[in-house]
């Protein structure tokens, strides 16, 4: 009797069990090669929202430009080869230099490049940006990393890193 109460047990669990399904995970399988697989959508994706924070700097919209960031005590910066800063100093930072641009002379991009793996992202390229402080020009001619997580409210930076570029 014993027994048959384990059987009937284990048929009921195993019931039980193949019987429930994962409708509240995410259905889209991810690649296992995540180093090789290009991810189109996500790419133009990424492409897109870095448009959008170039517009946010010409149209000198400094809460879109902060929108762009997940700040949190992951966020990091580096920048003039000073210390690595955080979430804080990079939203003062931009809100300030970005906040006292009174033109975007040009903003370009040269030899921009997106890696997309899964849900994390690399957008690396060589800033050619001429813009006016007043009567002032500025040219920032940088190596930039931006490194970007997906996240429910679409690609948000969590890493930059600006280098002087030579040459």
């Amino acid at each position: 009797m014993k027994a048959n109460l384990k059987v009937a047990f284990l048929i009921i669990i195993t019931v039980f069990i193949s019987g429930c399904d994962n409708d509240d995970q995410e259905t889209e399988a991810v690649p296992r090669d995540l180093v090789n697989t290009e991810f189109p959508e996500a790419k133009q994706d990424v492409l897109e929202t870095f448009g959008a924070i170039a517009q946010s700097i010409i149209d000198g919209d400094m809460d879109k430009l902060i929108s762009f960031h997940a700040y949190s005590p992951k966020f990091t910066e580096f920048k003039k080869g000073e210390p690595r800063n955080g979430a804080a100093a990079n939203e003062t930072y931009e809100r300030t230099v970005f906040g006292s641009v009174t033109e975007v002379i040009k903003f370009e991009a040269d030899d921009l490049q997106i890696a997309v793996y899964g849900d994390v992202a690399n957008l690396t390229f060589h800033s050619n940006f001429h813009l006016m402080f007043g009567a002032d020009l500025v040219i920032i001619n940088d190596q930039i990393t931006l490194l970007f997580v997906k996240t429910t409210d679409g690609w948000k930076m969590v890493h930059e890193h600006h280098s002087p570029l030579n040459g």
